[in-house]
């Protein structure tokens, strides 16, 4: 688990691909402080395991769902990225629970700038959006935002000048795609919402759910 709290960014320092997957070395300083071989490095909002790593850079495999499912495989050499270590039990959680899992890719669509802050503007998905909601968290390569507005086509986020300096998102341009992950409450509560195990077929959770299951 991760808080999308951005630690550091990291710089591609080599790529290797095949068809389907591909091997990344990320050169980074902060994040490799206490980390090993095993352990999960948050980049670019992706959850990855580290395979190797040495005094300047890590090493990760990416395998063909992430792929897809991400913006990782537009990466190239030197491309900066968001990067967090797995959250210990003793932080602090100053942004909100990331799992790492990437719900899918949207567009930036428009910045402005108003005083202090920057309006980013996202074109998403219909199936990604219906999770998202105002004053809601949403993860953008792994970062922890706020939805300040939303409707069926986009959503926008309002950054102050810090997330600027120590993220990669005021760098992008209208057009690139950014990695979404939406709030894991919304997905279990759907789910809930659609029980299902497998002796029965789906059910809705009405009066009858709840008094068959003991609440009532």
């Amino acid at each position: 688990m991760f808080t999308g709290l951005i630690e550091e960014i990291g710089y591609i320092q080599k790529i290797n691909k095949t068809t389907k997957s591909a091997k990344l070395t990320i050169r980074a300083s902060k994040v490799i402080e206490g980390s090993k071989v095993g352990d999960s490095i948050c980049t670019n909002g992706v959850c990855l395991t580290v395979v190797h790593m040495d005094a300047i850079s890590f090493t990760v495999d990416v395998m063909p769902e992430t792929m897809r499912s991400s913006n990782l495989g537009e990466l190239t050499t030197n491309s900066p990225v968001n990067l967090e270590r797995a959250l210990q039990l003793k932080d602090r959680l100053g942004g909100h629970m990331v799992s790492g899992h990437i719900d899918g890719v949207g567009k930036i669509h428009e910045m402005i700038k108003e005083a202090n802050a920057t309006w980013v503007s996202i074109k998403a998905s219909p199936k990604l959006l219906k999770y998202i909601i105002h004053k809601g968290s949403i993860a953008i390569d792994g970062i922890s935002l706020t939805v300040a507005y939303v409707d069926q086509e986009m959503f926008k986020v309002s950054l102050i000048p810090l997330t600027k300096e120590e993220t990669t998102l005021l760098g992008k341009k209208i057009g690139d795609s950014v990695n979404l992950e939406c709030d894991m409450v919304g997905k279990y509560i759907e789910k809930l919402m659609l029980y299902s195990d497998v002796t029965e077929t789906k059910k809705p959770m009405d009066m009858n759910f709840l008094r068959e299951n003991g609440f009532m």
